[in-house]
């Protein structure tokens, strides 16, 4: 009888403390993740899994992108790829929030009224931009 005892006094403990590190892990979530995107190929990828992160995150979960190189001329206002647009307008709306490097901008010549509206300036360039999030405790995410 006491073996038996023992075996349920430890199993009910082992449970306990897989649902105190299960909380635990979900009190500990990430709050403020930042997207690196520079590859043309990868922006609906990116904006995917922006939204899919949104689902799936913490309460109070703060998403940016960080958008330079090759993958800002996705976002040229001009474009006529309404899906995309549909989904920028939808991760912004949700409160996402978006950067355009000063640097590729200056590189085609634009300003930030040149690119789909709610972009923010990284106007220390888009590397910069994501050095200095992470400095704040942003976690980075280059898929």
């Amino acid at each position: 009888m006491q073996r038996r005892a023992l075996f349920q006094t430890l199993l009910a403990g082992g449970l306990a403390g897989f649902a105190a590190r299960a909380a635990q892990a979900q009190e500990t979530r990430a709050q403020k993740v930042v997207y690196h995107l520079s590859d043309a190929d990868k922006v609906n990828f990116v904006l995917a899994n922006m939204r899919n992160h949104r689902a799936g995150g913490a309460t109070g979960l703060q998403i940016a992108a960080v958008v330079h190189g090759p993958a800002l001329a996705a976002f040229h206002a001009p474009t006529d790829n309404e899906p995309l647009k549909r989904e920028f307008v939808s991760r912004r709306d949700s409160g996402d929030t978006f950067f355009a490097c000063v640097n590729t901008l200056n590189a085609h010549q634009w300003t930030l009224a040149d690119v789909l509206p709610g972009f923010e300036l990284a106007d220390k360039g888009g590397v910069v931009k994501l050095a200095d999030l992470q400095a704040q405790g942003w976690i980075y995410l280059r898929p």
